[in-house]
């Protein structure tokens, strides 16, 4: 009686005692390779951040508080490596099935998502991030290979940095948290084969299935709502080799975060196995979801005017930038000083927008002057070339503003007009006439620019004549140009010659001296006394305008150097063919139509008269025109007239820089700068 009484009573007992709404951790082995948890009330997990398990078994990684992280792994590291099978370096198979779900603020919006995860160090989730790094890296470990994790994300927020699909996705992991392969979250219809979504935020729980493939390398997802079987098509599927990313132990579990709006994350029930699938979890048995409450009752006051207000702040504030940075963009430089010569100075934003931003297309020409770009005026629509220069210094601006004023009076046809000025800081714009077919100098060097015929030659050097004797003698003051030569000289588009490019001119008034100056210009047009006086002169310029009527002639520069390095004056070569009686044959060959010799002799002549070493023996511009128009003939230019011992030792073929009293003109400007030509 007794041992039925006690029969009984262990009976009773067994049928009463709970049957799964605790967690079953069920090792497989002796290595603790295989675990099911159906609910996780005294689950020997390991928690951190705000992860905890609620009163009934459920598994909450974060708690609606924002910028928030929460982890929950199995307390020991597992096996990923078989010491015994014939690859031991490979990575074992695994499998392993959850059931989550995650509740948001709001139910259309979420905060960040969670993911599961295989890593091979703990401190990686320590100093890992919330927000949209999920607690499982930080911008160091971000792209890692150190980092030695491997995830699988379900995220909920789009992230541009990472190359988020969307915002409702699952992706995998190595690594970093720019997915190796993602998809929709979703299932395939086993009866039909139709992709159905899944929203991760719809507060209802899902079932998900990770295989490993140790010997194949490859993972598999699937997912589906709680109590559907497992899809036979998964969701994706992958080629991953984690032998690499798992060392001989690995830890497994889960990781989440928050980001600016809260969520919570629930986890319902977990099994793991390696080298095998995972045991099935018990969904009767699954710990109930708390209830998901009223949806918000207004989406405008909830949503929209945050949204609303975040970016009438937002707008505001880009407005203000743009202002701001508007403003600096046009900023310019003006003084007091500058009013009087308004009339000459341009706007920076009307340069701007006229030479389209100083884009590299309008750009026609740049060096150690600067550089120069293309441009059409809005208001007049007038083509123009703007120089950019820069000015480090504000000594002598002021001058030299007045200078630029002053010349921008100056009115001829063979003359570049210099239109006017703008100032910025470190930086002076000069605005001049577009020249569309560039400088002499490339139709004299440059052949595929096309050859220039003797009469358009001869056209040229009456032009520029004829602007210089405006320049010395016809305008109300004195202009000493300085820099007389066949690159600062423009064809228009008729082809008349125009001189250009006064950034070293300089002014005085009509019977006064000129002051000494620093000696510029440009070696082989420097006349021989600037090396002793300083002072340009009318006679200098005459100097340098000799040198191009024979560079014009000729086709050859002042002073050539060939491959061994001697040099050759050309002054001194075409002095020595005239004095042969073959100074017809130092004209260029390569003019076509073949050349009028009484005309090139004539200006050969010519040029030698304006390169005499003593500058008063040099004409005038008024006498160059005359000479040129053949209203003077030219006076004998007898060995004696010219004085060949002063003009051998002016130019000797042992020439050196130092013995040429010469300096480059690179401090302001050379001007096919100004051409409209490359």
């Amino acid at each position: 009686m007794r041992l039925q009484t006690f029969h009984l009573a262990t009976l009773l007992l067994l049928l009463v005692a709970p049957s799964g709404r605790c967690a079953d951790a069920a090792a497989a082995g002796g290595d603790g390779a295989q675990f099911v948890y159906n609910g996780f009330k005294g689950a020997n997990l390991t928690l951190d951040g705000v992860a905890t398990v609620t009163p009934n078994g459920l598994l909450m990684l974060t708690n609606g508080t924002i910028q928030m992280k929460g982890h929950a792994f199995h307390p020991s590291p597992l096996p990923f490596r078989d010491a015994a099978a014939r690859n031991a370096t490979a990575a074992r198979s695994f499998s392993t099935t959850f059931a989550f779900a995650i509740f948001g603020q709001y139910v259309d919006l979420s905060s960040h998502g969670l993911a599961f995860f295989v890593g091979s160090d703990r401190s990686v989730l320590s100093a890992a991030l919330p927000g949209q790094f999920l607690g499982l890296l930080d911008t160091t470990d971000n792209s890692n290979r150190s980092a030695h994790v491997f995830a699988v994300e379900f995220d909920t927020l789009f992230n541009a940095d990472f190359r988020d699909i969307n915002s409702n996705h699952v992706g995998v992991d190595v690594d970093s948290l720019v997915s190796f392969n993602a998809s929709d979250a979703g299932y395939y219809d086993d009866a039909t084969g139709e992709f159905r979504n899944l929203s991760l935020i719809s507060r209802k729980a899902m079932q998900v299935w990770v295989d490993y493939d140790g010997a194949a390398t490859q993972v598999t997802v699937t997912m589906a709502p709680v109590g559907l079987a497992r899809p036979k098509k998964p969701l994706l599927q992958t080629t991953v080799d984690l032998s690499g990313v798992v060392k001989d132990t690995a830890y497994v579990g889960f990781t989440s975060a928050t980001g600016v709006l809260f969520s919570r994350h629930f986890v319902l029930g977990w099994s793991f196995a390696l080298d095998g699938p995972a045991p099935a979890l018990n969904i009767s048995s699954l710990p109930a979801l708390p209830p998901a409450g009223p949806k918000p009752r207004s989406k405008v006051l909830e949503i929209v005017l945050p949204v609303a207000s975040a970016t009438l702040v937002l707008a505001a504030g880009i407005a203000i930038y743009a202002i701001v940075r508007r403003r600096i963009k046009y900023a310019e430089v003006r003084e007091d000083w500058e009013t009087a010569f308004g009339p000459h100075r341009f706007s920076y934003r009307d340069l701007f927008h006229a030479t389209k931003g100083f884009g590299d297309k309008q750009l026609l020409g740049a060096g150690g002057f600067g550089s120069v770009y293309r441009g059409v005026l809005r208001k007049s629509n007038t083509e123009v070339a703007v120089k950019k220069v820069s000015h480090e210094s504000k000594q002598g601006m002021k001058e030299f503003v007045a200078e630029v004023a002053s010349m921008g009076r100056l009115r001829h046809r063979n003359l570049v007009q210099l239109l006017g000025y703008c100032r910025r800081k470190g930086e002076l714009l000069l605005v001049y006439d577009y020249m569309p077919n560039g400088s002499l100098d490339k139709y004299l060097y440059d052949r595929s620019k096309g050859t220039l015929g003797w009469p358009q030659r001869f056209h040229v050097i009456r032009g520029v004549a004829s602007g210089l004797l405006y320049l010395h003698e016809d305008w109300e003051q004195v202009v000493i140009h300085r820099d007389v030569k066949a690159s600062n000289v423009l064809l228009d588009a008729e082809m008349n010659g125009r001189l250009g490019d006064f950034g070293l001119a300089r002014l005085y008034d009509h019977g006064t001296d000129v002051h000494t100056t620093h000696v510029v210009g440009t070696m082989g047009y420097l006349a021989p006394e600037l090396g002793h006086t300083g002072k340009a002169t009318p006679a200098t310029d005459v100097f340098a305008f000799g040198a191009f009527l024979l560079e014009v002639t000729c086709g050859r520069r002042p002073i050539e150097q060939d491959e061994q390095g001697n040099h050759t004056v050309l002054v001194d070569w075409i002095t020595d063919r005239w004095h042969r009686g073959l100074i017809i044959d130092a004209a260029d060959t390569m003019i076509p139509d073949g050349f009028s010799p009484d005309e090139v002799s004539l200006v050969l002549k010519l040029g030698l008269l304006c390169s005499h070493p003593l500058s008063n023996a040099r004409p005038t511009m008024r006498q160059v025109m005359q000479y040129l128009d053949g209203d003077m003939v030219l006076p004998d230019l007898s060995p004696e007239y010219f004085g060949f011992t002063a003009m051998e030792r002016m130019y000797s073929r042992k020439f050196t820089k130092n013995t040429m009293p010469c300096v480059s003109s690179t401090s302001m400007g050379v001007v096919s700068d100004i051409s409209g030509g490359r």
